[in-house]
């Protein structure tokens, strides 16, 4: 019983892992491709956004 327990608290540990680090890898990406495109159709979408967190532009 207490070795189910403890496979069961692993699992679900290193699944919360994975779920944050793929959250993370997309909010980054999704920063990181609005502040670094020079396509001026992004760029006028998301400049208001990027000075509000002080992302450099220009």
């Amino acid at each position: 019983m207490t070795t189910s327990t403890q496979t069961f608290t692993t699992t679900r540990t290193s699944e919360g892992a994975k779920a944050i680090l793929v959250a993370a890898c997309l909010g980054l990406g999704l920063v990181f491709l609005a502040g670094f495109s020079p396509a001026s159709a992004l760029h006028n979408a998301a400049h208001d956004f990027r000075h509000t967190q002080n992302f450099p532009c220009h």
